[in-house]
């Protein structure tokens, strides 16, 4: 099976040994993605909302590029610094995923820098 590594134009430098997005057998896995912006800044200081709309946005150019869009989504795994930031978390995720959303599970959970209030990785589906 053949492994497609993508990474959007504009992307942040990783943190760590990883890619943005990796496509392999119809699916694209996106990594933990954090408000981190091109020239490595963090985005939205200490505002869950303008996080959460950056990492989905985010997401969204990994899918995009990967040949898919948000509609192929099926499955996030959210990560949150306080759950106090659930209610703003979701507000944004639903504009995202209006309808049919896809599965997830939410955690509260350090994050990789103190001014990091959300993460999300994706999987999606494309076919083959």
């Amino acid at each position: 099976m053949p492994i497609e590594i993508i990474i959007p134009p504009g992307s942040p430098p990783p943190l760590a040994p990883y890619s943005p997005g990796t496509k392999a057998g119809g699916f694209i896995y996106v990594s933990g993605t954090l408000a981190i912006g091109p020239k490595g800044e963090t985005v939205g200081v200490g505002d869950a909302t303008a996080q959460t709309r950056f990492v989905l946005e985010s997401i969204k150019s990994v899918v995009e590029a990967g040949g898919g869009t948000m509609k192929d989504v099926v499955f996030n795994h959210i990560f949150l610094k306080d759950l106090a930031d659930y209610a703003a978390m979701n507000a944004v995720y639903k504009e995202y995923f209006p309808e049919n959303p896809p599965a997830r599970y939410c955690i509260q959970a350090p994050l990789v820098r103190p001014e990091f209030l959300v993460e999300i990785a994706t999987t999606a589906y494309v076919g083959t």
